[in-house]
């Protein structure tokens, strides 16, 4: 009887591989992405340029003004809200540039 080889669900792999050369929270930025994407309306979602995580904080650009007020204005909330998806030690700011 062979032995089974060791099987992996590829979203596995990948956070693997992230954490051995460091670009884990790369992939937490994608998935916040991911989630503003489902969250936001797509007119919206469309003025996030981008979605970074530096020394434990949040990194969001947006084009809009009125946007990026919105989410000066409810900065807390959306902590909150990626704190209870991702973990709360993994974030402890949110910026909005």
């Amino acid at each position: 009887m062979k032995k089974k080889k060791r099987e992996y669900q590829s979203s596995e792999l990948v956070k693997s591989f992230a954490r051995i050369y460091g670009f884990e929270d790369k992939l937490v930025a994608f998935e916040i992405k991911d989630f503003l994407e489902d969250y936001l309306d797509k007119s919206l979602f469309s003025e996030i340029r981008s979605v970074n995580i530096e020394e434990k904080c949040v990194v969001i650009k947006i084009e809009s003004p009125l946007l990026k007020h919105d989410f000066q204005m409810r900065k807390s909330f959306y902590l909150k809200k990626f704190q209870d998806k991702f973990g709360e030690e993994k974030f402890n700011d949110l910026k909005i540039l």
